[in-house]
C-alpha cells in the first residue's frame, strides 16, 4: 500500500515538473519569439530616432504586380521605404539582407522597394524576381518623390514607426544590424541597444516641408486663407532652379540662404495675388 502511494506521489511530482518545465520554455519562446538575425554587441550600440517625427500623407500607388498600395495601410507595422535601382551596386548588395529581414520580421516589418530605374517596369519586375525579393516593389513617381524627398544617393531608406511617422532615414548602404535593431526597438521586441532621440535631420526637414504652413524668409501675410493654401501647394510642387532638385518649399526649409528659391517663391506669391485681384 505504501509503495503504491509513494508511486502515485512520485508520478504527480513528475507531471507537475513537466508542466512547469513546459510553461517555462513556452514563456521563454514568447519572450524571444523573434530571435536575432544579425549578431551584435547590442549594449555597445546606439540607435537614433527623431524626437518629433512627421506623419506621412496618405498616398495610393501600385506595385509592379498592379496591386494597390496605400500608405494609410502601413499603420500597425514598422515600414522601411527603400529607394534603389537595378544598376546600383550597393543596392544589389543590401537586397539579400532586406529579404532576410522581411522574412524574419514579417509580423512586425513591411519593406517597400521604390525603384528609381528609367527602364520599363517589366524589366525591374524580372530583376526583382531574379533576386528573390519578397516585399512589394513599385516604380518611383513624382508623388512618392515629394513625400519622401532628398534621395540624392542610392540606396536611401526611410524608417516609419507603427503610426506612419518618419522616425529615421539612411543615405547609402546601411548595416543590416542597424536596421534590425531599429525594427526591434520600434516593434517593442527584446533588445539591449541604447536609444537616443535627436532633432530633425536633413531628410526630416524636407519631409516637414510638405506639412509647413510657413516658409523661411517668405511673407504670406497678404494672402487670404484660400490663397495661402494655393501658395503652399504650389511651393511644394514647383521645383527650385538652383540645382538642388528640390521643390521651392523644400529648398527654403533646407537652405534658407539660397538666393534662387526666395525670388522664385516671392514671384509665385505675387502671381497668386495678381490673379485674384
Amino acid at each position: 500500500m505504501e509503495n503504491s502511494l509513494l508511486g502515485t506521489v512520485l508520478s504527480i511530482v513528475v507531471v507537475c515538473l513537466l508542466i512547469f518545465s513546459g510553461c517555462g520554455s513556452t514563456q521563454e519562446t514568447i519572450t524571444d519569439a523573434v530571435p536575432l538575425l544579425f549578431d551584435t554587441d547590442a549594449e555597445d550600440m546606439t540607435v537614433q530616432f527623431i524626437r518629433d517625427p512627421v506623419q506621412v500623407n496618405n498616398l495610393i500607388f501600385e506595385d509592379l504586380d498592379g496591386n494597390e498600395i496605400s500608405t494609410s495601410n502601413w499603420r500597425g507595422k514598422i515600414t522601411l521605404v527603400n529607394f534603389w535601382a537595378t544598376w546600383c551596386g550597393p543596392c544589389r548588395e543590401e537586397i539579400p539582407d532586406l529579404i532576410k529581414l522581411q522574412d524574419r520580421y514579417q509580423e512586425h516589418l513591411q519593406i517597400i522597394g521604390i525603384s528609381t530605374d528609367h527602364r520599363q517596369s517589366e524589366e525591374v519586375k524580372a530583376f526583382a524576381a531574379q533576386m528573390g525579393i519578397n516585399y512589394p516593389v513599385a516604380m518611383a513617381t513624382p508623388e512618392l518623390n515629394s513625400e519622401f524627398p532628398g534621395v540624392f544617393a542610392l540606396p536611401t531608406s526611410f524608417i516609419l514607426d507603427s503610426s506612419g511617422r518618419v522616425v529615421q532615414s539612411h543615405i547609402g548602404l546601411i548595416s543590416p544590424t542597424v536596421l534590425e535593431q531599429e525594427t526591434r526597438v520600434l516593434a517593442s521586441l527584446p533588445t539591449n541597444v541604447n536609444i537616443e532621440f535627436i532633432e530633425e535631420t536633413q531628410h526630416t526637414r524636407l519631409v516637414n516641408a510638405a506639412h509647413a504652413t510657413e516658409i523661411p524668409g517668405l511673407s504670406l501675410s497678404r494672402l487670404t486663407a484660400a490663397q495661402k493654401e494655393e501658395a503652399l501647394q504650389r511651393l511644394n510642387k514647383e521645383n527650385c532652379s538652383c540645382g538642388c532638385a528640390l521643390t521651392l518649399a523644400q529648398c527654403r526649409i533646407n537652405d534658407a540662404d539660397c538666393g534662387v528659391s526666395l525670388p522664385l517663391a516671392e514671384k509665385l506669391v505675387e502671381e497668386i495675388l495678381n490673379t485674384d485681384s
